[in-house]
């Protein structure tokens, strides 16, 4: 990947699931990008100035997708089906996003692991507003890496 040019903007990037399709990879936002670490406080006897921070575990938000309504016959679609509904086991999928230039070039990437969909919302409906079905697909994952 080239080296990316500081600021970077966040308007254009992609997203591949493995084992997908070029449509199903089309999205309007993706949110959720990070890693936070727990800490745990211990108090030492008899020092009352301050406590440890201990580190615990790291956390990672929910991965979140949003695009305009898929048809039924969307790869992604059947994926959120059949783990949503209860219908076969739970498949998990490696995703990467990409961050790209104004050529469409990967900048920037980060790879999550062992995804798999927690939630498939569908936006409002409203018959006062004239606005695109968005649906927002939240995933879980094991642990991401920036690429």
């Amino acid at each position: 990947m080239p080296k990316p040019e500081y600021p970077t903007t966040a308007f254009c990037f992609k997203v591949a699931f493995a084992g997908s399709t070029e449509v199903d990879q089309a999205f309007q936002e993706v949110r959720g990008i990070g890693a936070e670490l727990e800490t745990e406080e211990v108090a030492e006897g008899g020092e009352n100035r301050f406590t440890h921070r201990l580190p615990k575990t790291i956390k990672h938000p929910l991965l979140e997708l949003k695009r305009g309504i898929a048809p039924q016959t969307s790869a992604l679609v059947g994926w959120c089906k059949s783990v949503l509904e209860f219908g076969k086991a739970i498949e998990t999928k490696a995703i990467v996003v990409f961050l790209l230039d104004p050529d469409g070039k990967p900048l920037l990437g980060w790879q999550f692991s062992d995804a798999y969909p927690v939630k498939w919302e569908i936006s409002d409906f409203n018959s006062m507003k004239n606005e695109v079905t968005i649906e927002t697909i939240s995933l879980s994952y094991t642990f991401s890496k920036r690429l």
